[in-house]
């Protein structure tokens, strides 16, 4: 059986606001995020603040650990993601 891969990833919104999730697809994400896929309206908080830019992604070989990263980076403040994400740019 083969396993999955699970996705943490950060999204910058249009208002420049930061979402944090997890996801198997990071494609099929961005699209129900920004509403390309009609069948899917995405999470209710990037739905208003249409469109999201995908920066940050990490791999993982399970959803445990993907939920876990996506945890710590939740409890971070603003600064702290920011941070984090400049960390990554350089």
């Amino acid at each position: 059986m083969k396993s999955k891969k699970y996705f943490t990833y950060i999204v910058r919104c249009a208002d420049g606001t930061l979402y944090t999730g997890i996801t198997t697809d990071i494609g099929r994400r961005m699209d129900e995020h920004n509403g390309l896929d009609k069948n899917k309206k995405g999470a209710k908080y990037t739905r208003v603040r249409r469109p999201v830019e995908l920066v940050y992604k990490k791999s993982f070989f399970n959803r445990s650990e993907a939920s876990k990263e996506e945890s710590r980076i939740k409890q971070l403040t603003r600064q702290q993601k920011e941070k984090l994400l400049d960390k990554l740019r350089n």
